[in-house]
């Protein structure tokens, strides 16, 4: 998979890019992700990308030109179609993404869909936003790392390539260790792990996990995966794949908390 990820401040993903797991990703060449800068692309003397709002209104607005230009450069390099996938999005070999506060919501669902893309250009706004224009040509989807407003895109655009990336084959080491993550196709969230010492400041490690009885583990990870997420996010259970042994136990502990809340 190639990722390009457009901004105005390439210098943000330097260290980002090079370290950790995307690091040995990309030396190993499992992945190619490059940022490149959107001014060198601007048509004006002084190389600016934004500009006052038509209709008025607070802050600034960073222009079409800059950002057109530039996707056409990256596409061009590429050999990838540059306008938006408009009939049909799944026939393209790129998908074009605008970081926004009203885009859609990442999830580990649509970062699964993604991560089977060729290519991926990411859009990284700033100021105010950007030039409709520029979106409705040239942006396939416009995608949100969460219900809050950041400074510019480059902090999501950073969230997303990793989300995508560590689902490629061969990126995390281990073909199993996305299957049993949060947000998983279970729909729950992680069940608690522990590692050595076994016993840390007077807390052992559950014993279940040390007698090396591999179905009492997974029924212990399954059960505790239930109650981390009926804990902190009831509300993925709804959605959870649950048999109806592990349902009617869902209700039947939500009657009994109920019941002694009442006493």
């Amino acid at each position: 998979m190639t990722i390009d990820i457009l901004t105005i401040f390439p210098e943000m993903f330097d260290s980002v890019l090079n370290a950790s797991i995307l690091g040995r990703a990309r030396q190993a060449g499992l992945i190619e992700i490059e940022a490149t800068d959107i001014r060198p692309f601007s048509a004006s003397k002084h190389k600016n990308t934004d500009d006052y709002p038509f209709g008025g209104g607070a802050g600034m607005l960073m222009m079409a030109q800059p950002i057109a230009d530039c996707i056409r450069a990256v596409c061009d390099k590429r050999g990838a179609p540059c306008l938006s996938n408009l009939e049909p999005h799944e026939s393209a070999d790129v998908k074009r993404i605008y970081l926004s506060p009203r885009g859609v919501p990442l999830t580990q669902k649509l970062a699964q869909e993604l991560s089977g893309e060729e290519h991926l250009i990411l859009l990284c706004g700033h100021y105010e936003g950007v030039d409709q224009r520029v979106l409705d040509k040239y942006i396939d989807l416009e995608v949100s790392i969460g219900d809050y407003v950041l400074t510019g895109g480059e902090l999501g655009a950073m969230v997303l390539a990793d989300c995508v990336a560590r689902l490629i084959p061969g990126v995390l080491g281990s073909e199993e260790s996305p299957q049993d993550e949060s947000f998983s196709d279970a729909g729950l969230l992680e069940y608690p792990q522990y590692t050595r010492p076994r016993e840390f400041e007077g807390m052992p490690v559950p014993q279940v996990l040390l007698d090396g009885n591999h179905a009492k583990i997974a029924a212990w990870r399954r059960e505790q995966a239930i109650r981390v997420t009926q804990e902190r996010r009831p509300d993925l259970l709804n959605m959870a794949t649950l048999t109806e042994k592990e349902r009617r136990k869902l209700i039947e502990e939500s009657a009994e908390q109920h019941d002694s809340r009442g006493k």
